[in-house]
């Protein structure tokens, strides 16, 4: 059974609608990349599907439980968490209250501060420092440790790579093992293609609000990406 599934999900934003029929899943202990232009409705997505934007509930089931529509909260305390593009980190916390506050859902399971720690050493050092003023890099991984102190079953990343070089996104896409290591499974948003195609074992692509494609990362070709990326037909 899926681990997620999406089922004709639409979204507005008042009248105006975001996606139409998305149809997704994500499969157990699974990498999955959704790519697309700006304005595909890739964050609208991952917004809907932890009740960020209201669904029908029948909509979004996680774990084999209908979530659509549910409160974040009672989403992130199911096993299923966010990294939003952004970052969004607290400005009046530290960095290691930033991270605690991931915690509050209070799941069993192997992250705690010391294994973030491990993961992201500079983190450990400036854990004291005010979580906002870290450089753009450093306040991404802050963001991922907030929540996978939720210890999630579904870890959602918006945008990791947004602004930062590309050393930094290497870096912070070097510990996807790390985070995938005991099974949780992981759905990566990405406007860059090569780095979601190395990320993912299964690429999504939006365009206006729809699924354009879908398959494998190693069996998609170039072609059809463009294709489906900015809805060329041939």
């Amino acid at each position: 059974m899926s681990l997620l599934t999406a089922s004709a999900l639409t979204a507005f934003y008042g009248d105006a609608q975001a996606l139409f029929g998305i149809d997704l899943r994500v499969e157990p202990g699974e990498v999955l990349a959704i790519i697309g232009a700006n304005g595909a409705g890739k964050s609208t997505c991952l917004k809907a599907l932890t009740g960020l934007v209201k669904v029908p509930r029948e909509s979004v089931h996680f774990d084999g439980r209908a979530v659509g529509g549910l409160p974040p909260g009672e989403i992130v305390r199911m096993g299923l968490a966010m990294v939003p593009e952004g970052r969004r980190l607290f400005p009046s916390l530290t960095v290691e209250e930033n991270l605690l506050m991931g915690a509050f859902a209070a799941r069993p399971g192997p992250w705690s501060l010391a294994r973030l720690y491990g993961m992201f050493p500079i983190l450990k050092e400036k854990r004291q420092l005010p979580g906002t003023s870290l450089s753009g890099g450093q306040q991404q991984m802050v963001a991922i440790g907030r929540a996978l102190m939720s210890n999630p079953r579904l870890l959602l990343c918006d945008e990791l790579s947004l602004g930062l070089a590309p050393i930094v996104i290497k870096e912070i896409y070097d510990a996807m093992p790390s985070i995938t290591a005991e099974g949780m499974s992981v759905v990566v948003v990405e406007q860059d293609v090569s780095v979601a195609m190395r990320v993912s074992q299964r690429v999504v692509c939006f365009q206006e609000g729809r699924v354009s494609l879908e398959g494998a990362s190693s069996e998609l070709t170039r072609e059809q990406i463009a294709s489906a990326y900015f809805g060329l037909h041939a």
